[in-house]
C-alpha cells in the first residue's frame, strides 16, 4: 500500500496563498492608525485607534501576481524578497564554482576519517555556532550557504540529510529563540515597548541555555538511532540517491591528502563566511553586500582553480540552477504576506487579540501573548515585522495586568522564534528543507515532539519569572 504523500512546498504554499485570500473576502478589513517611530525607522499602530475600512478582497489575478509582488512591490519601487532570492541564487553559483574543485567534498572525507567514532560530537560544536548566530543577529537567511557544507559532513559521518537540516535550522531556530542581542527582534521589539534592550536579559540568556541543551539532546538521540539503525531514518527511502547527490567521493580517498589548491580554496570558502557574519553583525551589511561578497569569493575560487572564464561562468550558473526553486520558494512565502496586507486583514487579526486578550489575568495574560505572538508569526515569519505590528498593541496591555514590558518582549522573541522552525509561511524553513531534500511532511514527524517540548519550557519559565522575580 503506497503511503499517503503530503503535497509539494509549492503547492502547500500556493494552496495557504488561495485560503488567506478567500479570507479577504469574509474577515472585515481595518487598520490601525500609525505613526513614525524614530527609534526604530518605521510606521507602528496606535492601540484603540483600530477602525474598519472599505474592503479590498484579492481575487484570482492577485492570487496569481502574488508570487511576483513578493520579489518586488513595483508600486512603491520597493524591495520585498527579490534580494534574498538573488542572494539564494549567488550561493548556488559560489558552490557551483567550488563544487567544480572538490574541495569540500575531499575536505568532508577527511574530517570524517580524521573523526571516526566521535562524529556524534560535531553535532553540540556546530549547533552552538549557529545558536551564537542566531542570539546576536538572528541568523536565518545567513544560514542558507552552511546546508551545502553540514549536510554532506553528517550524511559522510553514518547519519542522514534530516540530521544536517536539523544541525542548522534548529541550531539557529534556538538562537532566534532566546535572542539576546539580536537587533531584528530584541532591540526593535525593546524600542516599540519602550523600554531598553538590555531589559529581560537574564531570563533570555537562561532560555538560550536550556533551549540548547534540549535542542541538541534530541538531535543527537535521533543522529545516533538513525547510525546505528539506518532503517529508521526518516528519510531511509531517499538514503542512496541522498548519497548520490551530496557525496560523489569514495570514502577511500579521505586518507589522500588535500592539494594545495584545495587547502586554499577552503581557506577561501571559510574567510568568506567569517567575513559574511562580521560584515552582518558588525558593519551592518545586508543582501546587497552579502551577495557581492559571494560573488567575489566566486571569482576568487575560480582563479585559485585556474578554470578559466568559461567554466567559472558554467559551474556559476549550473550551481544557480540548483537552487532556483528555493528562490521560487522565497517569493511564495512572500507574496502569502503580501496577500494579507492587500487585503487589508493583518491588522483586524491584530485587533481580535486586542480584545481578546485585554481582561485576562497576569500570569495567563503573558502566556496567552506568547500563543497569539506564535499564531502571528505563522502569518507573519518576519521577526521585525512582527515586532512593529504587535508590541506597541501588546505592550500597553500588560501594564493593566502588572506584566512588565520585557517580559512581553521576551515572550514575542520566543514565539517569532519557534514557529519559524515549522511555518510553510517561512522562506527559510522551506528554502532549509528544499536543500536537504527533506519533504515537509517528514520534517513536521520529526521537530513537532521538539516544538512541543520548546513550547512547554517557554510557558514555565515565563510564569515562573513573573510570579517569583518581578
Amino acid at each position: 500500500m503506497n503511503k499517503l504523500k503530503l503535497p509539494s512546498v509549492y503547492s502547500i504554499l500556493f494552496i495557504l496563498t488561495v485560503i488567506i485570500a478567500g479570507l479577504t473576502w469574509v474577515i472585515p478589513a481595518g487598520q490601525y492608525e500609525v505613526q513614525f517611530s524614530e527609534a526604530i525607522n518605521k510606521e507602528v499602530p496606535i492601540a484603540g485607534t483600530y477602525q474598519e475600512v472599505e474592503k479590498t478582497p484579492q481575487g484570482v489575478i492577485d492570487i496569481l501576481t502574488s508570487p511576483i509582488n513578493g520579489f518586488y512591490d513595483a508600486k512603491t519601487n520597493q524591495a520585498r524578497a527579490i534580494d534574498v532570492a538573488l542572494f539564494v541564487l549567488i550561493i548556488g553559483g559560489f558552490f557551483g564554482v567550488v563544487n567544480q574543485s572538490k574541495s569540500i567534498e575531499c575536505g568532508i572525507l577527511q574530517i570524517t576519517y580524521k573523526l571516526k567514532g566521535r562524529e556524534v560530537w560535531l553535532i553540540p560544536i556546530l549547533m552552538a555556532l549557529f545558536a551564537m548566530g542566531g542570539t546576536l543577529y538572528g541568523m536565518a537567511e545567513e544560514t542558507l550557504p552552511f546546508y551545502a557544507i553540514v549536510i554532506p559532513i553528517m550524511i559522510a559521518a553514518g547519519y542522514d540529510s534530516l540530521t544536517g537540516v536539523a544541525v542548522v535550522m534548529v541550531g539557529a531556530g534556538i538562537g532566534a529563540l532566546a535572542s539576546t542581542l539580536n537587533p531584528f527582534a530584541t532591540i526593535i521589539a525593546s524600542n516599540a515597548a519602550q523600554i531598553s534592550f538590555s531589559d529581560g536579559l537574564e531570563l533570555r540568556v537562561i532560555l538560550l541555555i536550556l533551549g540548547w541543551l534540549l535542542s541538541v539532546f534530541y538531535v543527537m538521540r535521533y543522529a545516533k538511532t538513525v547510525k546505528n539503525h539506518p532503517e529508521s531514518s526518516l528519510v531511509a527511502l531517499q538514503q542512496e540517491s541522498n548519497r548520490e547527490h551530496f557525496l560523489s567521493q569514495n570514502q577511500e580517498q579521505a586518507k589522500q591528502q588535500l592539494s594545495l589548491h584545495q587547502k586554499l580554496i577552503l581557506t577561501v570558502v571559510l574567510s568568506t563566511f567569517v567575513i559574511m557574519v562580521v560584515g552582518v553583525s558588525v558593519l551592518g551589511w545586508w543582501m546587497a553586500e552579502m551577495s557581492a561578497l559571494f560573488l567575489g569569493a566566486s571569482l576568487f575560487v575560480g582563479a585559485i582553480s585556474k578554470m578559466g572564464e568559461r567554466l567559472i561562468a558554467e559551474s556559476f550558473i549550473e550551481g544557480a540552477r540548483e537552487l532556483l526553486g528555493v528562490a521560487f520558494i522565497i517569493a511564495l512565502a512572500r507574496g502569502l504576506v503580501v496577500i494579507m496586507d492587500d487585503g487589508n486583514i493583518t491588522h483586524t487579526l491584530l485587533h481580535f487579540f486586542e480584545v481578546m486578550l485585554s481582561d485576562l489575568p497576569s500570569v495567563l495574560l503573558i502566556n496567552a501573548m506568547y500563543i497569539v505572538e506564535a499564531l502571528l508569526s505563522f502569518l507573519i515569519p518576519s521577526s521585525s515585522a512582527l515586532a512593529v505590528l504587535t508590541m506597541p498593541i501588546l505592550a500597553p496591555l500588560a501594564d493593566f495586568s502588572g506584566v512588565p514590558r520585557e517580559l512581553v518582549v521576551t515572550a514575542y522573541q520566543a514565539a517569532s522564534g519557534l514557529p519559524n522552525l515549522v511555518t510553510p509561511t517561512s522562506a527559510i524553513v522551506m528554502g532549509g528543507l528544499a536543500l536537504g531534500r527533506v519533504p515537509y511532511g517528514t520534517w513536521l514527524k520529526f521537530i513537532m515532539p521538539l516544538i512541543l517540548m520548546l513550547m512547554a519550557m517557554v510557558i514555565i519559565l515565563l510564569s515562573v519569572d513573573l510570579l517569583f522575580f518581578q
